[in-house]
């Protein structure tokens, strides 16, 4: 359980894994540990392209909501904006690619990590989205639209629908759909052709492609999150958090629970 490294093969390749059960909806903490090990392994000289990779059911199911109820005051809100903010910008300001292994469900916070990755290889049971509506908070709208168009965006963000792992790949955002049990393999495929490149050149493309990206990302989404916590100091968060459970299953496809308790997603 958490966060861990691996290096499956000796060809520059670094996987990062994530493993929160039972949905990887993480705690504030456990953003903080995935942002260290992205940035470490990105750090690492003899590594040249990084895969994000999970345990369990889905990819990311955003923050464990059950942690921002346990305190009565807002330093685990405030603790999970910041996590979620740095895990997002440790994928994007990676020194070298990071190609992400999305499988199952991809919410909130998931929605952060994706949109920053170099790169995404879906499994054909994966399904991206942003049900932050539905969890009385705001955020990631800025990585979202990294993977659909505008307005498309605007309309899964307003009604916390999902989108399909096929659907992105249409849109260009997924670079390919596999069985859920060929996914690490064809991600692990990706990464094994950009690490095969220079180690210099490709940390510099890396920075150069950065460079010329028309959003800044981490200011964009330190923006929405002012939102989210406004959203909470008015009280609007908790009156909708409070119907979480009743609202549970209400649009197909976009809400995680598990019965020990802990749900996600809001980044």
């Amino acid at each position: 359980m958490g966060v861990s490294t691996s290096s499956p093969e000796s060809t520059g390749i670094s996987v990062v894994t994530v493993d929160f059960p039972p949905v990887n909806a993480l705690p504030v903490q456990g953003w903080y540990d995935l942002a260290h090990a992205v940035r470490a392994v990105g750090r690492d000289p003899a590594v040249r392209c990084v895969v994000l990779a999970a345990e369990g059911r889905g990819f990311n199911a955003g923050v464990d909501i059950k942690e921002l109820r346990r305190d009565a005051g807002h330093t685990a809100l405030v603790g999970a904006n910041r996590g979620c903010a740095e895990a997002f910008a440790a994928v994007y300001e990676c020194e070298v690619p990071v190609v992400a292994a999305v499988g199952g469900y991809c919410l909130g916070g998931g929605i952060g990590l994706a949109g920053n990755a170099d790169a995404i290889v879906a499994s054909d049971d994966a399904t991206f989205g942003l049900p932050e509506l539905d969890r009385g908070a705001l955020g990631a709208a800025t990585h979202l639209a990294r993977l659909v168009p505008q307005h498309l965006m605007r309309a899964l963000y307003y009604t916390s629908r999902t989108a399909t792992a096929a659907e992105l790949h249409a849109h260009g955002s997924v670079w390919k759909v596999v069985p859920r049990a060929e996914l690490l393999g064809e991600a692990l495929a990706l990464a094994r052709e950009i690490a095969g490149k220079d180690g210099t050149l490709i940390r510099l493309a890396k920075a150069a492609i950065n460079g010329i990206d028309p959003v800044d990302v981490r200011r964009s989404y330190r923006f929405e999150q002012g939102f989210t916590f406004e959203a909470n100091l008015s009280g609007i968060a908790d009156r909708v958090r409070n119907t979480f459970g009743s609202t549970t299953g209400r649009t197909t496809g976009h809400t995680v629970s598990d019965t020990s308790g802990q749900e996600g997603s809001r980044p």
